[in-house]
């Protein structure tokens, strides 16, 4: 990185085709963007008021719009780096970025997606860039689209003065995809599409990038599981513990602290009944952020031990997947502690990776043993492996391996890592790479809307049941956890504005509670940055602190929850229009493990934030038909 022009000798030519020659640099270097070597000659991608050797070029005189494109790939790297700050400190979400560069080349201003409900990154940045705003180029690392019915985004760019976006990919959900691109084009504005508008070798790594960093997002967009990496750290001779079991420590302790940051960003932490009776983890992030991931036990026989630190609720819950009907009485010790139990007819990862798809995951780790990790390979649901390699030897016939037997017995059927990278970690080497590709993006296909324009029979609401769940889903506005603000009364008949209807639930828990600890935790849920922390606030403290849960709740919580309902969609038309349209549909929460407010994981559940919905839109309905009714009765 270099701060100042001064360091080297460079020339600036009059249209633009930055060529810079290094001070007593002899070393050759093939150009970024016709491949040509030559002696290197770089040119300078501002960058935050510095420079870059982003590309290399050579005396071919690389034409303004190649060296254009090489603009473009760094604001939209930049772009993607900043979409992944919340990595590790909230809970896996579409992650969005963005730049905004003036024609001159400055950042004006940027902004990253702090977690689900926060404010948008187009927001942001253009808030920062403020008057430097108009005429500027807008970088996204992805087409916005966070919740049905919410266009914050691409209005911020519009009233920003933008005359120009550069996104690095479509949405990979259907129901948004596109949907941006269109709006901003209609505009007036010129939108560039890296792999459509744009292409250049530069492009590609640009572009690549972007996937990367919403690689779970794609990955439930194209399969029914999350996306799942493989940890494991062994010997130079291949072995995760000695042959007595004994594994503490294989790796180093820096490398543990990576582990520690790579669990953070995944919604759950999976292993299997060995981990659990071996080695007795905690399977904690030890980060110091908001998010902890959940700990899932995967044991067929339910032959685990009565006291584990995996049963210890206080900090992050568990969730043990088993077969149906193993050990009742060990189920019911389980629950005793506040773990939940779910059974399955038969226990494989395919099935309990596509239950935790439809509870909302995106993304999953795997810390388990070599019988599981084999048998997680051969389902197809492992997407990256992460392998920390030590510089020592144990030795030992039996000592175990980090796979198990997948049935190969030739060479020749091994399974080749795919874009794999080395990195040193203390004494350890870090080898990564993808087992399975990031699915390809599909072009982009009409949304049932767009149809509808076309072939009025067919209705994009034609479905008997509606099922909603994430906010990113389709139909995610219906949620509590939507990003819409409301203005409820306070106990005094003030207006008070709260994020969602989730931080407005949450906090009413503890509403009326005579303790300094009840009215802390209201003003922290209230200043909470999303409604996953509103949750996740409320939630432990409701565990930790029952006596501070008003007495009331039980009977009370409905109607918090439907007034808060009522407020949000009669505050936003698009909302209300949208939940009108589902007339004649059932709505049902999707949640398979919340059978009160979800319908449960086969229908058991009581959905009923369904049926408050259901109840809203009749009163909706029914005013709506009262208004059109009222002129002829007046005649």
């Amino acid at each position: 990185m270099i701060r100042n022009k001064n360091d080297i000798n460079f020339l600036v030519k009059k249209n633009k085709q930055c060529t810079k020659l290094a001070p007593n640099n002899k070393t050759r270097h093939s150009c970024g963007l016709c491949g040509v070597v030559d002696y290197a000659m770089f040119c300078l991608t501002p960058i935050a008021n510095s420079f870059s050797f982003s590309s290399i070029i050579c005396k071919c005189k690389a034409s303004v719009d190649s060296h254009s494109h090489a603009l473009d790939a760094g604001y939209i790297r930049r772009a993607a780096h900043l979409a992944d700050k919340s990595a590790g400190f909230t809970s896996p979400h579409p992650n969005f970025g963005c730049v905004i560069a003036t024609p001159s080349g400055d950042v004006a201003g940027e902004g990253y997606l702090y977690a689900q409900g926060t404010s948008p990154a187009e927001v942001q940045a253009v808030t920062s860039a403020g008057e430097s705003c108009r005429g500027a180029t807008a970088y996204l690392n992805m087409e916005p689209g966070d919740c049905d019915g919410d266009s914050t985004a691409v209005s911020a760019l519009l009233q920003g003065g933008v005359k120009r976006v550069v996104i690095g990919m479509r949405h990979p959900l259907q129901h948004f995809r596109g949907n941006a691109v269109r709006a901003l084009r209609s505009q007036g504005l010129q939108v560039d599409l890296l792999g459509e508008d744009l292409t250049s070798k530069l492009i590609e790594d640009a572009q690549k990038e972007c996937l990367l960093v919403n690689a779970p997002l794609i990955c439930r967009a194209s399969s029914r599981v999350p996306f799942s990496v493989l940890k494991y750290a062994m010997t130079l001779d291949g072995k995760i513990a000695a042959s007595t079991g004994h594994a503490w420590w294989i790796s180093s302790k820096k490398s543990r602290n990576l582990v520690f940051e790579l669990r953070a960003r995944s919604d759950a932490i999976i292993v299997g009944g060995n981990t659990v009776r071996r080695d007795n983890p905690r399977l904690t992030a030890r980060h110091g952020g908001g998010h902890m991931p959940m700990r899932i036990v995967m044991s067929q026989s339910l032959d685990l031990p009565d006291e584990a630190n995996l049963w210890d609720m206080t900090e992050v819950s568990t969730i043990v997947v088993t077969q149906r009907g193993a050990r009742k009485s060990f189920q019911k010790l389980l629950a005793s502690k506040g773990v939940e139990v779910v059974e399955f007819d038969i226990l494989n990862p395919r099935d309990v990776m596509e239950y935790f798809h439809d509870r909302g995951y995106l993304s999953v780790f795997w810390e388990c043993g070599g019988t599981l990790a084999a048998s997680a390979i051969s389902s197809g649901v492992i997407h990256k492996v992460y392998a920390f390699v030590a510089p020592k030897i144990i030795g030992g016939k039996n000592a175990p391996s980090p796979v198990g037997d997948l049935g190969m017995v030739e060479m020749s059927q091994a399974l080749n890592l795919i874009d794999v990278c080395y990195e040193q970690v203390g004494p350890d080497m870090l080898v990564s790479g993808f087992l399975q590709p990031i699915p390809d993006m599909a072009p982009p296909i009409p949304s049932p809307e767009e149809t509808f324009v076309v072939d009025p029979t067919v209705s994009p609401y034609e479905s008997s049941i509606i099922f909603f769940y994430k906010t990113w889903d389709p139909y995610g506005a219906l949620s509590n956890f939507s990003p819409h603000p409301i203005q409820m009364p306070d106990e005094n008949g003030d207006n008070m504005t709260w994020l969602s209807v989730e931080h407005y639930y949450q906090a009413h828990k503890f509403v009326g509670v005579d303790d300094t600890a009840a009215r802390e935790c209201i003003e922290m849920i209230k200043s909470s940055k999303s409604p996953e922390e509103a949750a996740r606030i409320g939630r432990s403290m409701q565990k930790q602190r029952p006596d501070l849960i008003r007495p009331d709740w039980d009977n009370m919580k409905i109607d918090v929850m439907y007034s808060a309902l009522k407020c949000k969609f009669s505050t936003y038309p698009r909302l209300s229009s949208m939940l009108v349209s589902t007339a004649g549909s059932v709505l049902v929460e999707a949640s398979p493990h919340d059978l009160f407010w979800g319908g449960g994981r086969e229908g058991e559940g009581l959905n009923y934030l369904g049926r408050l919905l259901m109840k809203l839109r009749s009163e909706f309905l029914e005013e709506s038909s009262a208004s059109s009714e009222s002129p002829s009765l007046a005649v």
